[in-house]
């Protein structure tokens, strides 16, 4: 038998396949959702219609919209004079809906509460301006309609106002304050329904009266039929926020159907399904940017609508005077205004925005619906002042980002740079970035402007170049040409860069200066996540890519600027620190003419009278011996002369395994010295992962007499912090037992894989394409994969090329999101770089291993 639970569930099930046919969702999404409320209003009032209700049973959200999804929350709000008096009467009421099959969620209100909550409680009361009368007492109703007018003060009204506006800034702030998400959640995040309820909201809050329903059609459509009527905006943007909205409820329709529950959230695997289902031959894409149009209407035009009735809420004072600047422009505070209502040429429209770059001005409503029509009529010229306004705008000291980010919502810099408007809504499946190209390029720019704020080495750096304007060109280029090829699209956006600084007039030396940052924009980050940042090697090859420290200078900026643009999560300390090492080796060696050999090795020979100072249990013999037993001259370049001491130390104590710790700001540094053997870097991952340490890079030193001292730069994987340090012994033990043969790892690992099943489903969910790369330095055989991660990802690569009997001399880990980039710079098992033929057989066995995890 089933529970009642169950057959509400089913019940609700058969209402959804009944009222949300995939086709008829496609055809009509609103209209599914308006007969579907009607449904549920029609079930509710049957469960009154053999008793006279003392009470009035009332609607709200979606339900008083009339515009539920499939299996939106059904909410009711009972209306009563006398709670107490009709607790008995309620509650049979509700008994009877819940056997109707409804999963409902109700709440009851006195008349009298709605006095309270307007003082103690404002986000009740605001949901309580959003109700529909269903059944019971009309006159209750009516009555609950009359108290809420007479508290509606103009004082409240502008308290409700400074709340929904604070509300939505925290929704933003935890659903994404972009509506160029690459996985938006339809409706909360910028632009989504949420943002369409908050304009009805606003409305209703500024006339002071719930809408009144019409029979027939939803409420949005009676908002929309309302402002039509008032015109308070251009005609063809409220007939376009009209459209937008319909295909919004659709696209939820369509994700709640699809996936038989509750889902708002348009991943990646959700949009192929909707994109398949709505017929979009070209898949996800073509999807997509049709997403982020409708929410950038939503959007926009919500900003519009705040500025207007902030100002009939909140009015300017009468002794603010407007200021002229020209005969097209003036401004009153902080708002620029037009003259001209018609029509804007280009000059009128890059003027308004170089008025914003210079003072931070906002744009009237009425001038940016001026904007978008004058757009609208396709007749812009660029002319030589447009050349000058645009230039002008990348010159200014603040406001670039925002003025560029104005010029990009209303559609501005898509239609000046036509690359831009195919950039616009680009994305991919199966990378690390959270926004879309052209909303990740905007927030680059912004980023690396902000730098001029900040008293870090970066914020020092940006406020010494004097030619921002090129930093900007070449951020504003640097993924333009994405949509025509992502493989190699550094080296055509920087020729699409080259054709428009020609056509605005900058000189050939400003031109060949961003090309070069363009086509370079990926070279710093490869270099500084995935290479051996002590390798003469990878910094002489490095630098050979400069001419002048200026270029450097500027790499580095764009290199901070675009990955601090990727996710909010990507940009770690530990990153920070890797580029910014790269950078000071590099900036020394390009200003001292010097080569890095020269950098690293000026003291290759430590004094051995430093080391002897750190340890009274050390010889100078001890000492010598130890340093002419590494062939590898970069072990006294990564060790200072304390950590030597400590090295030679454990040696000389005959302990099995000597394990020390390090702490920093971005790390702690684990050091390891041991006997070699088989698999020995695999197990002492392995170690690691069960602890939940996540390794970033891991360096192997070895003794002429099979002695290793690995050391490893990790942090505690829930953290991302240096490990605490009561973990130490802990971690200590673990190596120590797994020395001894002790430590079962295959087991451990299997029950640390169980304890993190959760998370895992959770964060290392997403699909995507293994590959594997090789590359030759002068001594070893560099092995790049990249790959979805996974748990266990480091520890099961490690014993694949153990098992193909290479040996790992150093390995960078590099987490891009859901991605990882792991480096190895390996030798075959004669110590020799891997042979060419080999490695096809390398790249078929490591991408079978790390399949089977995926």
């Amino acid at each position: 038998m089933l529970s009642d639970n169950q057959t509400g569930v089913n019940r609700h099930k058969e209402l959804v396949q009944k009222f949300f046919p995939i086709k008829e969702i496609v055809a009509n999404g609103l209209g599914c959702s308006y007969r579907f409320s009607l449904e549920v209003e029609r079930l509710i009032a049957n469960a009154a219609e053999a008793d006279h209700l003392s009470f009035a049973v009332v609607s709200g959200g979606s339900l008083a919209r009339r515009e539920l999804s499939p299996f939106s929350d059904i909410d009711i709000t009972i209306i009563t004079a006398d709670s107490a008096k009709d607790h008995d009467e309620i509650s049979r009421f509700i008994a009877k809906i819940w056997d109707s099959g409804l999963d409902i969620s109700h709440t009851v209100r006195e008349i009298a509460d709605i006095s309270r909550f307007a003082i103690e409680d404002i986000h009740t009361f605001t949901s309580l301006l959003e109700t529909s009368f269903i059944c019971g007492e009309k006159q209750v109703y009516e009555d609950w309609l009359s108290a809420i007018s007479e508290v509606f003060t103009p004082a409240l009204k502008m308290q409700l106002f400074r709340d929904l506006v604070e509300d939505m800034e925290k929704r933003y702030e935890k659903h994404g304050a972009s509506n160029k998400m690459l996985e938006p959640n339809v409706k909360l995040s910028n632009g989504g329904l949420r943002d369409f309820q908050l304009l009805e909201w606003i409305y209703i809050l500024a006339t002071a009266k719930p809408f009144e329903r019409i029979e027939g059609i939803s409420q949005s459509e009676i908002f929309i039929n309302t402002i039509f009527e008032e015109k308070p905006f251009p005609i063809n943007e409220i007939t376009k926020l009209l459209r937008s909205y319909k295909f919004l409820i659709t696209i939820r329709d369509l994700l709640h159907a699809l996936a038989n529950r509750k889902n708002d959230r348009l991943d990646f695997e959700a949009q192929e399904k909707v994109a398949a289902a709505m017929g979009y031959e070209g898949g996800f894409q073509p999807l997509m940017k049709d997403y982020f149009a409708a929410s950038a209407t939503v959007n926009r035009f919500l900003k519009s609508f705040i500025k207007r009735y902030s100002k009939i809420l909140f009015p300017l004072p009468s002794s603010l005077l407007a200021i002229e600047l020209d005969a097209n422009f003036y401004t009153i505070g902080d708002m620029l205004y037009s003259k001209n209502e018609e029509f804007l040429n280009c000059d009128c429209i890059m003027r308004a925005f170089n008025y914003k770059s210079k003072n931070g001005f906002q744009f009237d409503e009425k001038l940016r619906s001026t904007i978008l029509s004058s757009l609208e009529q396709k007749q812009l010229e660029w002319t030589p002042r447009s050349s000058y306004f645009f230039k002008n705008i990348l010159l200014q000291k603040e406001f670039v980002g925002s003025t560029l980010f104005g010029m990009h919502e209303l559609g501005v810099l898509g239609a000046l740079i036509p690359e831009f408007e195919e950039l616009t809504g680009f994305i991919q499946h199966g990378v690390y970035h959270s926004y879309t190209a052209d909303e990740h390029t905007i927030i680059a720019i912004m980023n690396v402007e902000k730098l001029q704020y900040e008293k870090s080495n970066l914020g020092r750096l940006f406020n010494s170049i004097e030619r921002h304007d090129l930093l900007y060109l070449a951020l504003l280029f640097h993924d333009i040409a994405k949509p025509i090829n992502v493989e190699g699209h550094e080296l055509l956006g920087a020729e699409v860069a080259d054709s428009f600084m020609q056509k605005l007039g900058y000189p050939d030396s400003d031109i060949e200066t961003v090309k070069f940052l363009i086509r370079s924009h990926l070279l710093m980050t490869k270099v500084a996540f995935k290479r051996d940042l002590n390798s003469p090697e990878t910094l002489n090859s490095f630098i050979s890519h400069f001419t002048n420290i200026t270029e450097l200078d500027l790499l580095y900026l764009i290199s901070y600027a675009d990955l601090t643009a990727v996710n909010t999560a990507l940009w770690t300390s530990w990153k920070n620190e890797l580029l910014s090492e790269l950078y000071r080796k590099s900036r020394e060696l390009i200003i001292e003419e010097i080569t890095a050999e020269d950098l690293l090795y000026q003291n290759s020979n430590p004094e051995e009278d430093k080391i002897l100072e750190y340890s009274d249990s050390i010889s100078r013999e001890n000492v010598r011996s130890h340093i002419r037993s590494f062939n590898d001259p970069s072990y006294v370049t990564n060790f200072t002369e304390e950590e030597m001491a400590r090295h030679i130390e454990g040696i000389l104590s005959g302990a099995p395994i000597t394990v020390l710790f390090k702490q920093s700001d971005s790390f702690t540094n684990v050091t390891v010295i041991t006997f070699d053997d088989e698999s020995l870097l695999a197990k002492l991952c392995g170690v690691f992962l069960i602890n939940d340490v996540n390794i970033h890079d891991a360096r192997i030193f070895t003794r002429k007499d099979k002695i290793i001292i690995d050391n490893f730069n990790v942090t505690d994987f829930s953290t991302n912090k240096p490990i605490d340090e009561t973990k130490f012994e802990e971690l200590r033990s673990d190596f120590l037992q797994m020395e001894a043969g002790m430590l079962q790892l295959a087991t451990e690992l299997t029950k640390h894989k169980s304890k993190w099943w959760r998370l895992e489903n959770k964060f290392f969910k997403k699909p995507g394409r293994v590959s594997v790369s090789f590359e030759e330095s002068k001594k070893y055989t560099i092995i790049d994969i990249h790959s979805p991660d996974r748990l266990g990802f480091l520890y099961t690569v490690t014993s694949k090329l153990n098992d193909l009997g290479l040996t790992i001399y150093f390995a960078k880990i590099s987490t891009m999101g859901s991605d990882i980039v792991d480096s190895f710079y390996v030798l075959d098992p004669n110590n020799k770089k891997v042979a060419k033929n080999f490695y096809v057989v390398i790249e078929e066995q490591l991408i079978q291993c790390v399949n089977d995890l995926l």
